[in-house]
């Protein structure tokens, strides 16, 4: 183990962006294992497994998508821990994780199983996610997880990533809330500095721990929302039977500090949860919101607010929520003009990371140049950062699309 987390060091201190092959073995290690059922499920399998999603021919088969600049919004950090960082992580800190036998200490194959989708609901992975999420301790740690991913994202053209972080999560096993955004603060300057990669981070609050401690938390973030190392604030965990409308006077607090806004709504519950969002806590974004569908009228509201969507594809095949990427209201969305993203969620457990999510969408829809076109410009604007920020990755997005003018779905 003292080998392993050398090696992810090593590997982490390189410059530059993987090679294909690395990024290869990353997706691996991320959970690609899975069987023939869930490969069809993506939409990208046949019969016997064999997955056109995966990450030996992304490039290769789609050179549009490829090189596409990629905004990520939708990305909890803890849902980066793949089973190689596991294992160096307990290693390093003596913290044990959960193994499928009591006799027998996990081993990355069996980790790698576990981690693997499909997961039986949204509150199974949940427990084993907060499990994993312990063997994080010091800032360094957070340091290398995030770097780890940026360094990964930037494999599949990522250009900006707004990486989510549950500081209440941490906090409560002891520790320093300064701690985890110390650590992924030096791999985000890290990232701009060698990879071009723009970030941003967000404290998310757990809706099923008190409002009193999401209140707590905000307040001793605020230094760190004044200096910019934190961008915004979410709210995320378990959605059912926890209403959006319960943080409404920890949202009013954020705004008041300056903080951004986002709130996880409509994956676990209906699209009334959307609406209670975007009317109770004065959202401007919402993570998943894919059940809005249900509601014609609150779709063209959201058409007529420019509220962002993070749609996360293969989360919602993985959890559930949809029974196929083909299933998801990408075409609804995008013929009523409501703005979406599209992201991993928690890549190490749900399949893979951006770059599939993106083919998965292709293979699901056959979009065109025209429509990339469109959910790209919405990414890009939705992202929180400033107007020259924007206008570099818009300029590098309307030459990709100039350049593929004309081409069939099938070619991207």
């Amino acid at each position: 183990m003292v080998f392993m987390l050398a090696a992810l060091m090593a590997s982490s201190s390189s410059a530059g962006s993987p090679s294909p092959s690395s990024s290869s073995s990353a997706r691996r290690d991320g959970g690609r294992n899975v069987d023939g059922d869930w490969k069809r499920k993506v939409d990208g399998g046949d019969d016997n497994g064999n997955n056109n999603n995966n990450s030996n021919n992304s490039t290769t088969h789609h050179p549009f998508l490829s090189a596409f600049p990629k905004c990520e919004h939708h990305i909890h950090l803890e849902g980066a821990l793949t089973a190689p960082l596991l294992l160096a992580l307990s290693a390093k800190n003596n913290i044990p994780l959960p193994s499928s036998s009591p006799d027998q200490p996990p081993t990355l194959d069996s980790l790698t199983a576990l981690l693997s989708p499909p997961h039986s609901s949204l509150q199974a992975f949940l427990t084993l996610y907060e499990a994993h999420q312990t063997v994080l301790r010091t800032a360094s740690d957070f340091d290398l997880l995030a770097w780890t991913y940026l360094r990964r994202a930037h494999a599949d053209h990522v250009v900006h990533a707004e990486l989510s972080l549950d500081a209440q999560a941490h906090t409560a096993r002891g520790v320093a809330l300064s701690a985890a955004i110390d650590g992924v603060s030096a791999a985000r300057r890290r990232a701009e500095a060698e990879l071009g990669v723009s970030s941003r981070l967000v404290l998310c609050f757990q809706r099923d721990r008190p409002v009193a401690d999401a209140l707590r938390t905000l307040r001793e973030a605020a230094p760190h929302l004044a200096s910019g190392a934190v961008a915004g604030v979410g709210l995320d965990s378990c959605e059912a039977g926890f209403p959006p409308g319960a943080f409404a006077g920890v949202f009013a607090e954020a705004a008041r500090l300056g903080a951004r806004t986002t709130a996880h709504a409509g994956e676990g519950a209906g699209w009334d949860y959307v609406r209670d969002a975007v009317e109770r806590l004065g959202v401007a974004r919402i993570d998943h919101g894919v059940r809005a569908a249900e509601s014609a009228e609150l779709v063209a509201r959201l058409a007529a607010a420019g509220t962002l969507l993070t749609v996360c594809p293969l989360s919602n095949v993985s959890l559930g929520c949809v029974a196929a990427v083909r299933e998801l209201p990408v075409r609804r969305f995008l013929d009523a003009g409501v703005r979406f993203s599209i992201n991993s969620d928690d890549p190490a457990y749900f399949g893979g990371y951006l770059l599939d999510n993106y083919v998965a969408v292709q293979e699901a829809f056959g979009l065109s140049v025209g429509e990339w076109g469109v959910i790209g410009r919405a990414s890009i604007e939705g992202s929180w950062v400033d107007g020259g920020r924007k206008r570099e990755m818009l300029g590098e997005l309307e030459a990709l699309l100039k350049g593929f003018e004309g081409a069939e779905p099938r070619d991207l």
